[in-house]
């Protein structure tokens, strides 16, 4: 006999004893009821992480599964559901710091939450790439995607987007398109810069030079918005910023040129990897940090404890960036409008930023 579907999308068969020469069949979750002595329904919710299970009988529905080796049949469960469990993942070709930890926060979240994660990578968006994604996407019967959009271009493609399925943007830009598939979260980068800078006005230092990143990137714009912002708060001239890429080289240079032409009493570097361009140009040319220019970097990388002197830097919460951008999706999938959802940044103090 062939298999048949159960009313949880488990694939089951008809029991078969391997010693009569048939294959035996796979568990089912009826046996894991049995063997859990819970009902069908608990079993059900413990799978779908329902919140009114009881932790004892959940401990022992999980050891149930452990000591069964049952497996969900997905296919299965997407006939009944209507849903595959799947979403897609739109990230830039990048190595940069915030766009891949961007990555891993929503693949995780996606997969903690039970979902599995297609994804497709971009060198360019533009509208011809950004369709043959979402072509990719829709045969996989995706239940919704998310795109994670850090430039000026990857926001403008999503205008003309027609999708089926809601689409998260995960992006600090204020300007996502008014659509109502599209749903937007991201970090408050202004936020962000404006703790930044208030921690080096506090420090006493009498003004902050921001060296800024590249302006097609809605991070770098947000975070000199939020210097800017903070500087007249406090009555401070904001000179114009140094605008540059985001390598460490481009600190490199930047800080030459300061010991060069007259050095600031602060600088706010756009990232972490700026600011170690700018430590390397200072310790070159004899220049102390904190004493002689305080430092203060954005995004708290892998090793910034570690710079000498320890980086001052905004830490963004790409875990909790991951997870809200799945609960923004579900929210969607359910039919309801979740809005443009931000996350504070944090700041995290170092020596790189004050005074001895």
């Amino acid at each position: 006999m062939g298999d048949e579907h159960g009313a949880d999308g488990t694939a089951t068969s008809r029991p078969a004893a391997a010693r009569n020469g048939t294959t035996a069949r796979p568990p089912a979750m009826s046996d894991v009821a049995a063997r859990a002595g819970v009902s069908h329904q608990t079993v059900s919710r413990v799978l779908n992480d329902h919140p009114s299970v009881r932790p004892a009988t959940r401990d022992r529905v999980l050891a149930a599964i452990a000591e069964l080796g049952y497996r969900r049949n997905s296919a299965a469960r997407a006939l009944v559901t209507r849903r595959t469990g799947t979403v897609g993942v739109v990230t830039p070709a990048t190595a940069l710091y915030g766009p891949t930890s961007t990555m891993v926060g929503v693949e995780e979240a996606a997969r903690v939450a039970g979902w599995f994660v297609s994804v497709a990578t971009m060198r360019q968006f533009d509208g011809d790439a950004m369709h043959r994604a979402f072509e990719h996407f829709l045969g996989q019967g995706v239940d919704g995607v998310a795109i994670i959009a850090p430039t000026v271009q990857a926001v403008d493609v999503l205008a003309a987007l027609d999708s089926p399925v809601p689409v998260v943007v995960v992006s600090s830009a204020a300007d996502v398109p008014s659509v109502p598939h599209l749903h937007a979260v991201g970090v408050d980068q202004q936020q962000g810069a404006r703790l930044a800078t208030a921690h080096l006005l506090g420090e006493g230092r009498t003004g902050v030079l921001h060296v800024a990143g590249p302006q097609d990137w809605f991070d770098a714009q947000d975070r000199l918005v939020g210097w800017r912002a903070e500087c007249a708060a406090a009555g401070v001239p904001a000179d114009d910023p140094v605008v540059v890429g985001w390598a460490a080289s481009d600190g490199y240079a930047v800080g030459r040129r300061l010991v060069r032409e007259g050095l600031p009493d602060a600088v706010f570097a756009a990232n972490d990897q700026l600011a170690l361009g700018l430590l390397h140009a200072f310790w070159e040319a004899g220049v102390r940090v904190p004493e002689d220019v305080a430092l203060v970097g954005f995004d708290d990388e892998v090793g910034s404890a570690h710079y000498v002197p320890p980086l001052t830097t905004v830490r963004q919460d790409f875990t909790a960036l991951g997870v809200l951008a799945i609960d923004t999706l579900d929210a969607a999938m359910a039919g309801a409008d979740p809005g443009h959802r931000l996350i504070p940044a944090e700041l995290v103090v170092r020596a790189s930023s004050v005074r001895p």
